[in-house]
């Protein structure tokens, strides 16, 4: 999932920005609102976190602007305005939640996964399994036979992906661009390696093997007969 942070407080973005990717996510960001407003209304995203108190436009005239052009991305709106008016203006122009500073990130995590599942109208399933392999999206943790799988946050988002499109074939340029967040160069071999390193941790030692190759086309997991 791809989601957009702005904040002009370097370190509060920073914080924010590193936190998410951990998570999972792909994350784009800016330090001001003219900025923000630009990038939020050309590209599509998850959802989106804004900072109010920004320099150039204000984080409340950004909503407005992009909510005016028909952007329906979900917007969690952050501020250290502890008003009850500062969070109804703030709904009001179309945010739609609201997280006054300073906040835990598990909080701001929870919140935004949260609104994507609302903006999507569904609910989106909190775990997967493949034969005895399964991951929980809450816990962050991959097992297989029962037996906890160390994974990397990289190799985590990477196994989501291929459980969440189990026994489909997904390419090399799908999955750089749903766990990298960026269009495939033929000339790197990162989908390869990191393969390779998730079949060593998911794989190895078992008699059935679950990630597979498919030459030409990509990779599936999925159990073969």
């Amino acid at each position: 999932m791809r989601v957009f942070v702005a904040d002009d407080d370097e370190k509060i973005l920073q914080f924010i920005v590193n936190g998410l990717k951990q998570e999972g996510y792909m994350v784009d960001s800016a330090r001001d609102g003219d900025e923000a407003w630009s990038i939020l209304s050309t590209r599509t995203y998850d959802a989106a976190v804004l900072d109010i108190m920004m320099p150039k436009l204000d984080g409340l005239t950004v909503i407005q602007r992009i909510r005016d052009e028909g952007v329906k991305t979900p917007i969690l709106i952050l501020s250290a305005k502890h008003e009850v008016d500062d969070r109804v203006s703030g709904l009001k122009v179309g945010g739609d939640d609201y997280l006054v500073k300073p906040f835990a990130f598990s909080e701001l995590a929870a919140r935004l996964q949260s609104l994507i599942r609302r903006s999507r109208g569904t609910s989106d399933p909190t775990s997967y399994t493949v034969g005895d392999l399964s991951i929980d999206l809450l816990k962050h943790e991959a097992r297989r036979g029962g037996k906890r799988i160390d994974l990397q946050p990289r190799e985590f988002s990477l196994l989501h992906y291929l459980m969440r499109n189990a026994n489909r074939v997904v390419s090399k340029t799908m999955i750089m661009e749903n766990v990298w967040g960026y269009n495939f160069d033929p000339q790197t071999n990162v989908v390869e390696s990191r393969i390779s390193r998730l079949r060593e941790k998911v794989d190895a030692g078992f008699d059935v093997p679950l990630i597979h190759t498919v030459r030409g086309v990509g990779y599936a997991i999925r159990i073969e007969e």
